[in-house]
């Protein structure tokens, strides 16, 4: 079988098991209890989920809901890292919570490797990335990143108002991405439908979401199809030449990583860099201290990291089992909220304050366990060249309108539109 064939293959693959797999077509609607029938697609958990997390804390800590199947939210520090840590009873084949299950078939590799992998097999399809991800590779783009968050300023032109969501937060990790992958890095409004699809399209009919999957799957394999015909030093042909176990990595391990890193590598750093600006213009004291003492960000971006923490995961329970009080069943969800987690006061002092001197900072904004973040360290250099450039070159700006500011919904939470006045 050719690669081409390989990879139609897979796609029609998902798309029968997304059609079949589906319980629920529709999960909106109001919450009435966070409680019992907690949803985080809900515009309210979107515009400011901390209250939420913060009451749930306080008098339900594992919150449940029969939507999406039925799942489970921990909203303490202690039971989101114990969910983390136990691949025994909680499975990494899902990430997303949605009306969708893949089948346990596709465990222990699942669709977008290594993240939704489960051992044994995860640690070695993390291993084969790390090389790329190290501090030194990492350091070797700073330069160009820099450079392109300077241009990216250059084009505001003379205007006092920006978004600077969608004129500067987006537009970073997508070229960084782009950059490893060997993709066209006018491709960026493609990047952003796909992450709009995977992530925030989880209530969307199933059709629609095939459709939007095999738009995402097609790219890819134009993509792959370039990169055979013109190999080149990108993640991209490594990938297609890489082996493991003797063996090249098959189509659905090569395309499931190719779009783990194009979704999950731009949504979370942009909403991080989204987040960070956000909190600087409508906190003078900090951004003042910040222009002031540049010297502080490394040690202010951890403190955004922990209080904005962007990403939440799912895992699937494998068995039925009483876990710390409630009754879990095989294939139920549980969302792990790393914000929520990064806002128990139980774990941090002044949890919902913002204290951009913050010493002691062991957040979870990259996770924990055997999945935390493997590109950790490209997306904090993404994020400190962010606000470095911005500080450097708007140093004095504020929200123009606070209630233009909108959220996305889902599991990746950052600014979509933030529209910022340069003073």
């Amino acid at each position: 079988m050719t690669v081409d064939e390989r990879f139609a293959e897979k796609r029609r693959d998902e798309d029968d098991e997304l059609v079949q797999g589906v319980r629920n077509e529709i999960v909106t609607g109001p919450v009435t209890d966070w409680a019992t029938d907690f949803s985080h697609t809900e515009g309210e958990w979107a515009a400011d989920p901390y209250p939420i997390q913060d009451d749930l804390r306080q008098r339900c800590p594992i919150a449940r809901t029969e939507r999406f199947g039925g799942g489970w939210l921990p909203t303490r520090y202690d039971d989101v890292a114990a969910i983390a840590y136990d691949t025994d009873r909680f499975s990494s084949r899902s990430i997303i919570m949605s009306n969708f299950r893949p089948p346990k078939e596709i465990a222990p590799v699942g669709g977008v490797p290594p993240i939704s992998s489960d051992p044994p097999f995860h640690h070695d399809a993390r291993k084969l990335l790390l090389p790329a991800f190290t501090k030194t590779e990492v350091g070797k783009r700073e330069a160009a990143t820099r450079a392109y968050c300077h241009s990216l300023i250059d084009a505001f032109g003379e205007r006092e108002v920006v978004d600077a969501a969608g004129d500067y937060a987006q537009h970073i990790p997508v070229r960084v991405i782009a950059d490893m992958l060997g993709f066209p890095p006018e491709d960026g409004q493609h990047f952003r439908e796909f992450i709009e699809n995977a992530l925030e399209g989880v209530n969307r009919p199933p059709d629609e979401r095939v459709a939007g999957m095999g738009k995402l799957f097609e790219y890819l394999l134009v993509q792959i199809r370039d990169h055979i015909d013109r190999p080149r030093d990108d993640l991209t042909s490594f990938l297609i030449d890489a082996e493991l176990y003797g063996q090249k990595l098959t189509a659905d391990h090569v395309a499931g990583t190719m779009a783990l890193l194009l979704i999950a590598g731009i949504d979370t750093t942009w909403s991080a860099i989204g987040a960070s600006l956000w909190h600087l213009a409508r906190t003078p004291a900090d951004r003042g201290r910040l222009v002031a003492e540049p010297g502080l960000l490394p040690t202010a971006m951890e403190e955004f990291l922990r209080a904005y923490a962007p990403v939440t995961m799912a895992r699937l329970v494998k068995e039925d089992m009483s876990w710390h009080g409630v009754e879990m069943k095989a294939e139920d969800w549980v969302l792990l909220s790393f914000p929520a987690a990064n806002r128990d006061p139980a774990q941090f002092e002044r949890a919902g304050e913002v204290v951009i001197d913050r010493e002691v900072n062991r957040h979870a904004a990259f996770g924990l366990g055997i999945h935390r973040c493997v590109g950790s360290h490209l997306a904090r250099m993404e994020l400190r060249v962010a606000l470095e450039v911005w500080l450097e070159r708007v140093p004095d700006f504020t929200l123009a309108d606070p209630a233009a500011v909108t959220w996305a919904t889902g599991q990746v939470r950052g600014p979509r539109t933030l529209p910022i006045r340069r003073l």
